[in-house]
């Protein structure tokens, strides 16, 4: 990852954490957004595009890291909180409900998400790999 020119090690580890902090809350943001937007339109197109759009996002966190977390974080973070959003209240409501575009939305999203973060994985040992 391209820290900053002149930090101290100290300043590095920091802005590393920072770093991956705002790439869980990308992911978090992503899962509450989607979960209220999946069921827009006539059929489930939108819960398809907001699950490739965390597999893009997954994949490309996992790239500009350049480390396989970089994937990772941005994925735990939309299947927790998309997850926790699907379960049902205490006075029995739910957000994400039992139809095709809200499975499209959590199982197709979750495979993304997984997706995204293993595609980061094998473009890390991959890039790795030949620096040696």
């Amino acid at each position: 990852m391209g820290t900053p020119q002149g930090l101290s090690r100290r300043g590095q580890r920091a802005f590393t954490a920072v770093t991956y902090l705002v790439l869980l809350v990308l992911g978090i943001m992503q899962g509450i957004i989607g979960s209220f937007q999946y069921s827009r339109g006539p059929v489930p197109l939108v819960a398809i595009a907001l699950a490739v759009a965390i597999f893009v996002t997954c994949l490309l966190c996992g790239w500009g890291m350049r480390s396989f977390a970089g994937g990772l974080v941005p994925a735990v973070g939309w299947i927790v909180t998309a997850f926790v959003l699907s379960m049902p209240s205490s006075h029995g409501s739910v957000i994400v409900t039992a139809t095709s575009a809200g499975e499209w939305w959590l199982y197709g999203g979750a495979f993304a998400a997984a997706g995204g973060a293993a595609a980061a994985f094998i473009l890390w040992a991959r890039g790795r790999s030949r620096r040696r």
